[in-house]
């Protein structure tokens, strides 16, 4: 039973997470979620008390958490923001259901927001960190330390899906270890880095 039950709280959480992300939080119902994951109504209730913690649930299941200490053990600014570009473009491209959650809720700046921000401020504090410990070191060269951060945070974070741009591109869609290198070229030179010892 209690597989069972583990089984069908997944599918409520995965149908919530791509429903969350298609239509919004506030345009999507229990029912729908329910509809979606082929259970009934009482069981968003039984297993999670509504659909506020169904969301919260969704960012503890899949926010990779975990992964925090390698990043925040790293001591080079250097490969520090190079290793968060990498990672945060390949969590990016593997669950956009939950990248697409993230962006609508911080966009209409939500009550939801809150609750993001628990799962990735640790992240985008080292983030901050390491851009002024690089200009300390004069790795990076840059005027604000508050723009630089939004800056690098929207190029690896908030690069909006392609579709409604495509009728202006004329090459193939980048592979991830190409959005990857083309990414991180493109902070790296923004942040004027030249490499170590130039």
């Amino acid at each position: 039973m209690a597989g069972q039950d583990m089984d069908m709280r997944m599918r409520i959480l995965l149908a919530a997470k791509k429903l969350f992300a298609k239509n919004g939080y506030d345009a999507t119902s229990v029912r729908q979620i329910c509809e979606e994951a082929g259970a009934n109504v009482a069981l968003v209730s039984y297993y999670f008390g509504g659909k506020e913690s169904v969301y919260h649930e969704i960012f503890r299941q899949f926010f990779p958490s975990g992964r925090l200490p390698e990043f925040l053990s790293i001591e080079d600014p250097v490969e520090g923001i190079q290793t968060i570009i990498r990672e945060v473009i390949l969590i990016r491209n593997a669950d956009l259901d939950l990248i697409t959650m993230m962006q609508r809720e911080i966009i209409t700046v939500s009550t939801r927001v809150e609750k993001i921000r628990e799962f990735v401020y640790p992240l985008w504090q080292k983030v901050r960190d390491f851009l002024e410990k690089g200009r300390q070191q004069g790795l990076f060269q840059f005027e604000s330390l508050d723009s630089t951060l939004m800056f690098v945070l929207g190029s690896m974070f908030f690069y909006k899906q392609r579709d409604f741009f495509e009728l202006l591109f004329t090459e193939e869609r980048p592979d991830t270890q190409t959005l990857i290198r083309q990414t991180t070229t493109y902070i790296m030179n923004a942040l004027g880095y030249r490499g170590k010892g130039e």
